[in-house]
C-alpha cells in the first residue's frame, strides 16, 4: 500500500483524495501545511490519519511513501527537489515546474537517484484522449486542430476588485496559460507531437499577468490553433478536423463527448465511459510508477508541453 501524503489544502488537493479513495494499492496519509490548524482540517475532512507542519516533517514521517504536491507553482521545484533528495516519489500537480529547464534538471536528479517524478496532468491519463486517438484514423489526413479551454475563475471577482489572489499572482506562477493553457497544449503534445513552431498573444489583467490568449502552432501538414481563458467563458467545443471527416470533443481537459462527422455521411456520437472524477487515472498511473511502470514518456511530454508554454511567455503581455 502507497501512503500518499499531501501538500497544500485547496479544492484540487481534495478532488485528488477522493482520486486516492477510488484507487487500488494507494491511501492517504498525513496532510502537510504550515498552518496546522489547517492540515488537522483538511485531513478530518478526507480522512488523511494525520498531519506534519510542513513538507519537511512530511519527509522525515515514517509513514509516508509518496508525496503529492499542490503548492503555489512557483514553489513545485524546490518542493520536488526536497522529495527527490530524500528519496520520495513526487506526484506533483500540473503545472509540474515553471520552466521546462527546470523539470529538465529534476528529472535528470530523479532518474540519477532513482526517484519516481510524474506531473500530476489527468488529460494525459483520461479515458477520453484514448477514445479520441482510436477514432482519429476515420476523419483521414489531419489538417487543423482548434483545441481550447476557456473558463472564468470565480477569483476574477477579486481582481477585477482591485485584490490579487495567488491563481492570478504571477510572483507565485500565476497565470491562465499556466493553469489552463497547460491542458490543450498537452493534449496537442500528446496526440500529435511537438510542433515545429508555435507562436501566440497572451491578453494581460490588472493581476500583471495573462488572463487568456491564443497561439498557433504548425506541425508538418496541418496547424493548430489553441486558446486559453480564466476571464471569459465559451459554449465552442474542441475540434480536429480531417480530409474524410471532422471530430467535435466537449472538453479537451476530459472528454467525455465526441461527434464524428464524415465528409460524407451521418453524424455519430461517442460517449466515452470513464470514472467521474477526472484524477483516477493519473493517481493509477503514479501507483504504477512506483510499483516500476517506465515514465519516461510522460516525463518527456511535461518537458515539451513547458517548452511551449516557455515560448509562449516570451512575448509581452497585450
Amino acid at each position: 500500500m502507497i501512503r500518499l501524503g499531501i501538500v497544500g489544502t485547496s479544492s484540487i488537493s481534495e478532488r485528488l483524495a477522493d482520486a486516492v479513495g477510488e484507487v487500488e494499492g494507494v491511501a492517504l496519509g498525513r496532510v502537510a501545511s504550515r498552518d496546522e490548524r489547517r492540515a488537522a482540517e483538511f485531513a478530518d475532512r478526507i480522512g488523511a490519519p494525520g498531519t506534519a507542519p510542513g513538507l519537511d516533517a512530511l519527509l522525515a514521517a515514517g509513514d509516508v511513501d509518496a508525496v503529492y504536491l499542490a503548492s503555489p507553482n512557483a514553489v513545485h521545484a524546490e518542493q520536488v527537489r526536497a522529495a527527490v533528495d530524500a528519496g520520495i516519489p513526487v506526484l506533483v500537480e500540473k503545472p509540474a515546474v515553471l520552466t521546462a529547464d527546470e523539470w529538465l534538471d529534476l528529472v535528470g536528479r530523479a532518474r540519477e537517484r532513482g526517484v519516481v517524478l510524474l506531473e500530476a496532468m489527468r488529460t494525459a491519463y483520461d479515458p477520453g484522449i484514448r477514445a479520441i486517438r482510436d477514432v482519429l484514423p476515420r476523419i483521414g489526413r489531419i489538417r487543423r486542430v482548434s483545441f481550447r479551454y476557456e473558463k472564468r475563475s470565480a477569483r476574477y471577482d477579486l481582481v477585477l476588485a482591485g485584490e490579487q489572489t495567488n491563481i492570478f499572482d504571477p510572483a507565485l506562477g500565476g497565470s491562465a496559460l499556466r493553469d489552463l493553457g497547460v491542458y490543450p497544449l498537452h493534449a496537442l503534445v500528446l496526440l500529435f507531437g511537438a510542433p515545429r513552431q508555435i507562436l501566440g498573444s497572451r491578453v494581460g489583467i490588472a493581476a500583471q499577468t495573462d488572463g487568456l490568449g491564443s497561439a498557433i502552432a504548425e506541425f508538418d501538414g496541418f496547424v493548430a490553433d489553441v486558446a486559453w481563458s480564466k476571464i471569459t467563458d465559451t459554449a465552442l467545443p474542441s475540434e480536429i478536423q480531417g480530409e474524410e471527416g471532422s471530430l467535435t470533443i466537449d472538453a479537451i481537459d476530459s472528454p467525455r463527448r465526441l461527434v464524428l462527422t464524415p465528409r460524407a455521411g451521418d453524424a455519430e456520437v461517442i460517449d466515452v465511459a470513464a470514472p467521474e472524477n477526472p484524477m483516477v487515472g493519473e493517481v493509477e498511473r503514479f501507483r504504477d510508477a512506483v510499483h516500476g511502470a517506465d515514465v519516461t514518456a510522460d516525463q518527456d511530454r511535461t518537458g515539451q508541453a513547458l517548452r511551449l508554454v516557455d515560448l509562449l511567455l516570451e512575448r509581452p503581455l497585450r
